[in-house]
């Protein structure tokens, strides 16, 4: 079982170093610039709903104050007809005057509990909410930085291909010539092989009793001609 994992492991690294391997620089830098532009979105949405949230409490603690100052107004009026009734002599209203100050004093001290509870979670929502809008600008000086990284590398991977298709017509050049000096090379051997030949069989005719007699007869040929000049210049009246 343990053979079986790390051969599967060994499988895995082996497809994504291949993989990676024949992935496209180009294609890598617009992945990486695309999740980031992607994280960075993320991180805005979620900046934006902690804002939202103490933006939100900022209206349930006007709601709550304005409940606080309401439930207040509302038990000191309560005590004030409960008071009323007291001088009245009317004790049933003077209980249920107080029965219903009594109330409100409790929803009063609910509503300032709810208050200062709301006031609480606003304090660190503020503080959230900073870090929040920090984080935001961080990042998006960060997406600013890989985007003109990209441009960089795109600039330079340009300059590469480039380079890269130089040294190919280079290497082409270079193999032409490769297959044109040893064509040349066979060409000048074959004509030194053909002079040496000629010269050779030139040699050995001359050797022989044919290119003896041929050279002498080259050599009468010749004086003959020296004589037949020396009786036209005679003719002429020239002297030799």
């Amino acid at each position: 079982m343990g053979f079986l994992k790390r051969l599967w492991g060994y499988i895995k690294q082996l497809f994504r170093s291949t993989a990676e391997r024949a992935m496209d620089p180009e294609v890598e830098i617009e992945q990486a610039i695309t999740e980031a532009r992607k994280r960075d979105q993320e991180l805005r949405n979620q900046a934006a709903k902690v804002v939202a949230h103490r933006t939100k409490l900022e209206s349930q603690i006007e709601d709550a104050a304005e409940d606080v100052g309401e439930a207040r107004e509302l038990a000191k009026q309560a005590l004030l007809k409960s008071q009323e009734a007291t001088n009245a002599a009317d004790t049933e209203g003077a209980e249920k005057w107080t029965r219903s100050a009594q109330g409100l004093a409790m929803k009063l001290q609910a509503s300032e509990n709810n208050l200062n509870a709301l006031k609480g979670q606003y304090e660190t929502s503020v503080d959230q909410a900073e870090q929040a809008k920090k984080a935001v600008q961080q990042n998006a000086m960060r997406l600013q930085e890989l985007s003109a990284k990209r441009m960089e590398l795109l600039g330079s991977l340009q300059q590469a291909k480039m380079q890269e298709s130089v040294n190919k017509a280079m290497e082409a050049l270079s193999m032409t010539v490769e297959d044109e000096v040893p064509s040349l090379e066979r060409v000048e051997d074959k004509i030194e092989s053909r002079k040496a030949e000629a010269m050779a069989k030139a040699e050995l005719r001359e050797a022989t009793p044919e290119g003896a007699e041929a050279e002498l007869r080259e050599a009468i040929s010749l004086s003959q001609a020296d004589a037949k000049l020396e009786e036209l210049k005679a003719e002429l009246g020239m002297e030799g």
